[in-house]
């Protein structure tokens, strides 16, 4: 067993030579300095220059973004109620930003579910089956061409919680008992009693997908294009990165059969796809679909904005 004082000995020797490793860096790179001539002093000035030129402007649009982002999108979700629905990797920063724009473009947040990450994975389709087919509400049905677990749980909340009036033909009571049931099966989390039917869904997706997250990429996708098709529409936003591969994005937009039947936003991480996110929707209710964003197989960068030819 190492004693403290042996602990302490070598906490005291990797200080030593971290300091030492500084020092002698800091030299080698003063030295390095000084040997540079004065047109190489000048090129370095040159950089620093235009990196703080750069910084200001970036700066500055992010100023402007915000500022004429509430007279972009005042009036866009006038009387419209979306149904708020966050993937596992969902970075909360973006989930409450675009909420709040919800509310600056004159619509109304219905709520706000969360996909555990066991339901993604798909752990337990058998249970979920289960789950499904004895929460269907009284006089729905569920479309038979939906045979995967993402689209068939997405067709039954969106029977469920959506419709293109915002009327739901559901019931309190049998929309109460399916969060419920799904809930208590470990596939949802929601506050109780904060759920209301509403008329658009916002599905919140993070970013990138690892090698080694197998098919949840497709069970976001499918879902979110599934619990669209029931109200007047939907978005799927996600992250720098989401559009990529076998992310969620990625998957609808290389299935034509998806992606007509939900708008795609691929940088909810910057102030430009959460105003974008907020405009799709707006495009949804009118029925007009699109990919919005920079990331692979995006059409236009924004709502409104020219395809790059």
């Amino acid at each position: 067993m190492i004693s403290l004082r042996q602990h302490a000995i070598s906490l005291i020797a990797v200080f030593l030579a971290l300091a030492l490793g500084l020092f002698l860096g800091s030299g080698f790179i003063g030295d390095r300095m000084n040997a540079l001539t004065g047109t190489d002093r000048d090129k370095i000035g040159n950089l620093q220059d235009e990196r703080d030129a750069l910084d200001k402007q970036v700066g500055n649009d992010t100023a402007f973004i915000k500022g004429v982002s509430p007279r972009l999108i005042k009036g866009v979700l006038a009387k419209q109620s979306v149904l708020v629905v966050t993937a596992p990797d969902a970075a909360d920063s973006d989930v409450e930003a675009v909420k709040g724009l919800v509310n600056d473009a004159g619509g109304t947040t219905a709520g706000q579910i969360a996909l555990t990450t066991t339901l993604v994975r798909d752990e337990q389709a058998s249970k979920l089956q289960t789950v499904i087919d004895q929460s269907i509400p009284t006089g729905a049905q569920l479309r038979a061409q939906f045979t995967d677990s993402g689209s068939r749980l997405g067709d039954l909340l969106g029977v469920t919680l959506l419709s293109r009036d915002g009327e739901s033909t559901t019931s309190d009571g049998d929309r109460t008992t399916a969060l419920q049931t799904l809930g208590q099966g470990g596939f949802i989390e929601y506050a109780a009693g904060s759920i209301k039917p509403a008329t658009l869904v916002l599905v919140v997706t993070g970013g990138e997908m690892s090698s080694d997250s197998g098919a949840q990429g497709q069970f976001i996708a499918r879902f979110a294009a599934a619990v669209a098709s029931r109200g007047a529409g939907g978005v799927l936003a996600g992250r720098t990165g989401s559009a990529a591969g076998g992310s969620p994005l990625g998957v609808v937009r290389s299935d034509p059969s998806l992606n007509n039947a939900v708008s795609t936003v691929d940088n909810l991480d910057q102030q430009t796809g959460q105003v974008t996110s907020v405009l799709a929707l707006g495009e949804e209710s009118h029925g007009r679909t699109g990919a919005f964003g920079t990331g692979p197989g995006a059409t236009v960068i924004t709502v409104g904005a020219a395809a790059e030819k």
